[in-house]
């Protein structure tokens, strides 16, 4: 009786389970990231994109609005998540509140005071409201965020 065929584990069977793992689990991978790339403009809301919404974004980012804020589960957690600020609070809410700070309130972190434009704010509630419109399969999980 050879030695390979003793019934034990042999080298050349372990290189054909890596081998043929490795093969199944990006087969695997490639089918995951083409059914995700597939689904990606179904639910992405690009589509709705609009100057207000580019010019919100702008806003978003130059005042670091993540740097304190959650948007869609991405930022910093100090202050609300508001990836469906707009379905919970509405435009006038939205813009009262940013004209609003900071509002003094003893113990909260305070927002700082943008002076946004009238445009501007309109600008950066386009942009809160299309960002609620994703498709974003029930985040955040409860309605505040």
């Amino acid at each position: 009786m050879s030695k390979g065929s003793q019934g034990g584990f042999t080298k050349q069977m372990a290189r054909n389970i890596f081998y043929g793992g490795t093969v199944f689990f990006v087969l695997l991978f490639a089918a995951i990231v083409f059914d995700t790339e597939r689904k990606i403009p179904k639910s992405s809301n690009a589509h709705n994109i609009t100057e207000a919404v580019a010019n919100g974004k702008r806003i978003w980012e130059t005042r670091n609005c993540i740097g304190c804020h959650t948007l869609l589960g991405e930022g910093a957690y100090f202050a609300p998540e508001l990836g469906n600020v707009y379905q919970r609070r509405g435009p006038e809410f939205i813009k009262a509140w940013i004209k609003g700070q900071p509002t003094g309130a003893p113990g909260r972190r305070q927002m700082p005071q943008f002076n946004l434009s009238d445009k501007e704010l309109d600008d950066m509630v386009e942009f809160l409201k299309w960002t609620g419109e994703i498709d974003t399969q029930k985040w955040p999980p409860n309605i505040e965020g």
